[in-house]
């Protein structure tokens, strides 16, 4: 169905009771309630005049349609610039640039290419040699931001994707793709991963990519992340940390990398006890490098300062506070 405010929602989206968003049947009535609650609380937050930029931007290309799209490579491909007039083709690139700065990606949106701060799909080939398949499962991308990660996901037709973004601009940046791309299978929660136990033993494959550090408890969370992943789930975990032998964390007093918001930056042995003391099984690191400035960089989509200006100019091994350079920890477990 298409809703005027919002755009494209799948047909099982819409509720009246929960405000157009999805009720998943296998809620308990407890976790049901909490979820309508925070959904009604949230959806008011789409519309506030701050994000009104970005809903506009949307609103203004909704009439804008192609069959075409392609999620199984690097770059995520929505239709074909031959499909759009020359003032449809204006008006969709001025949409585009609302949502600069582009932080994921790359996509390619109607012949335009839109190279995002992230080489996220280096990310994703990463991960793809070791998850399994996620044809048919139920599963979760949190801190989903613009949704790349869902659409790469949504080539494996699993049996949903749940994207937890708590940021009302991030969800207007994936309804733009989202409106003509009309992926059922694709659900975007403005929740936090905070919220996730409400999903008890209902996810299979869990998605937690650069998430845990931003974070002030970040076992608390692995703990109902554990309880949403149903029986014998499994866990990806991207965490940014420090290099180091003991099981030990950096705790910046103030900021790290210049950004504010970092609590705790885990060793590898770290991290892996944090997730043994959540309770996960068969706890995997099956890649651990530094985080390079050719994977996080300026772009012209993305003209913000980036890890290069975060780090020591005079020494990349440190950041621009004088902490260790980030590296990044990426680990598998099993409920």
């Amino acid at each position: 169905m298409f809703d005027e405010t919002i755009g494209y929602l799948p047909p099982d989206y819409c509720d009246s009771e929960a405000g157009r968003y999805r009720v998943l049947r296998s809620n308990a009535p407890l976790e049901r309630d909490a979820i309508l609650a925070l959904r009604q609380e949230r959806q008011s937050k789409l519309f506030e005049p701050q994000v009104s930029q970005y809903r506009k931007a949307v609103q203004s290309v909704q009439d804008i349609q192609s069959n075409y799209f392609d999620f199984s490579d690097a770059v995520v491909k929505v239709g074909r610039a031959d499909e759009l007039s020359a003032e449809q083709q204006q008006r969709f690139y001025q949409s585009m640039q609302a949502f600069c700065p582009w932080k994921k990606g790359p996509f390619e949106l109607f012949g335009v290419n839109i190279d995002a701060e992230w080489r996220s799909d280096w990310k994703w080939a990463r991960l793809l040699p070791y998850i399994n398949s996620l044809k048919n499962r139920r599963v979760a991308d949190i801190g989903c931001h613009n949704g790349y990660f869902m659409f790469r996901m949504a080539h494996q037709e699993p049996e949903c994707v749940i994207g937890f973004e708590p940021v009302a601009k991030h969800f207007w940046n994936f309804q733009l793709i989202q409106n003509i791309v009309q992926q059922e299978m694709l659900t975007f929660e403005l929740l936090g991963v905070e919220h996730i136990h409400f999903y008890p033993n209902f996810f299979d494959t869990i998605f937690c990519l650069g998430i845990l550090y931003h974070h002030p408890d970040p076992i608390g969370l692995l703990v109902k992340m554990r309880q949403a992943l149903a029986p014998k789930g499994e866990i990806i975990v991207d965490c940014q940390g420090i290099l180091g032998d003991l099981p030990v964390a950096l705790t910046p007093r103030q900021r790290y990398a210049k950004a504010r918001g970092i609590w705790f930056l885990p060793t590898q042995s770290c991290l892996e006890n944090w997730m043994a003391r959540a309770g996960f099984t068969q706890i995997n690191c099956f890649k651990a490098e530094p985080l390079s400035v050719e994977e996080q960089r300026r772009t012209v989509w993305a003209n913000v300062d980036s890890l290069r200006e975060f780090l020591d100019p005079k020494d990349l091994s440190l950041t621009i506070e004088g902490y260790p350079a980030p590296w990044r920890y990426y680990v598998i477990a099993r409920k």
